[in-house]
């Protein structure tokens, strides 16, 4: 995109209206249909039918081999056929590795499978893909992603000579994957990601909390809007970071919404943003299913649902703001404010 193009871009997003991003996906026939009562839609410009709710791989970290087969499993009898996964879930690359085996007897054929690099440069995001190709037992990726991209430095070294866009080009070329995404947890990184390349997909933390307290989010879905990427939300029933002091009821290392209401009603805020497609749950197999449990009653979000949880917003905590600043500083230093991260700050946000 040309410099005065993208700062017209940006022009745009300033000024845009809050309810043009909580339009419905899309007018009529919004589903393709429902699998297991779980409704699928069209994922972009891929063309793939994928379901609204994808498998979260991290959530396998917390699981054991058999264990992790029942889930696989049951998420597939439930509708799921979009399954995420990254070589930075769990210890050692543990969550591809017991995917890889849990995925076996479905038919790969029927499966939309996701991995992620957080390597920059072009050898080492060659060998992430070569090795989880193996781990996940198959020959391509319908979508491979650039993973938890934060500071504009990370875009610039992924772009650059001998950058990661090297070997996503020629994997493409060569059938080992399809489509090319990116994950963002930073406003400047994914409106930056999307400035230099035709993405077909991103990935992007869409909370009603930070977008609410303080609009995070528009901007990434104005951008995505404006390169004609599809759109996937990750922490979609977040309810922000545990506020100082407060009694956890769960031991992740940020809040969830807990009642079947609430899970819907943070479900369908996060769905009906524009151009959100699918989203990729809380790594926890039992938030998984409420969150199933949610989206197979889903309708767009009504004006009442919106005021709802604006009202609810002001009693959460911003979770990404810190690094959100981080993205936006020059040297992108800016300590992550999570100490509690199972696996620390920078390894995995999940997506």
């Amino acid at each position: 995109m040309e410099r005065r193009n993208f700062v017209g871009l940006l022009g745009g997003i300033a000024g845009c209206g809050m309810e043009r991003l909580l339009a419905n996906f899309k007018t009529g026939d919004e589903f393709t249909r429902k699998v297991a009562g779980l409704p699928r839609r069209i994922l972009g410009r891929t063309g793939q039918e994928v379901s609204i709710i994808g498998f979260p791989g991290l959530a396998l970290a917390r699981e054991t081999e058999e264990s992790s087969r029942t889930a696989v499993q049951q998420a597939w009898e439930r509708g799921i056929n979009y399954f995420d996964v990254a070589p930075a879930y769990g210890k050692d690359g543990e969550c591809e590795i017991k995917l890889g085996k849990a995925l076996e007897s479905l038919d790969r054929k029927k499966i939309f499978l996701s991995c992620k690099t957080k390597a920059r440069d072009k050898e080492g995001s060659r060998a992430e893909l070569e090795r989880s190709l193996e781990r996940l037992k198959t020959d391509h990726f319908d979508l491979y992603q650039m993973h938890h991209l934060v500071t504009a430095e990370e875009v610039r070294r992924s772009f650059g000579p001998g950058g990661a866009i090297e070997t996503f080009r020629a994997a493409r070329e060569e059938g080992k994957i399809k489509w090319i995404g990116f994950s963002a947890h930073s406003t400047r990184s994914a409106v930056e990601a999307l400035k230099v390349f035709a993405f077909d997909t991103v990935m992007f933390p869409l909370t009603f909390a930070d977008f609410y307290l303080r609009d995070f989010g528009p901007r990434v879905l104005e951008a995505a809007a404006e390169r004609e990427a599809a759109v996937i939300a990750i922490k979609p029933t977040s309810k922000g970071a545990w506020p100082k002091g407060a009694v956890r009821s769960h031991p992740n290392w940020y809040r969830s919404t807990e009642t079947p209401e609430e899970f819907a009603l943070a479900l369908r805020f996060a769905l009906s943003l524009r151009g959100v497609v699918a989203g990729i749950p809380t790594g926890y197999i039992e938030l998984l299913n409420k969150t199933v449990d949610a989206a197979a009653g889903y309708t767009a979000a009504t004006t009442e649902d919106k005021e709802q949880l604006r009202k609810l917003a002001k009693d959460c905590v911003a979770l990404f703001t810190r690094e959100d600043e981080r993205g936006d500083s020059v040297a992108g230093n800016v300590r992550g404010p999570y100490p509690d991260h199972p696996y620390g700050f920078g390894t995995d946000h999940e997506a």
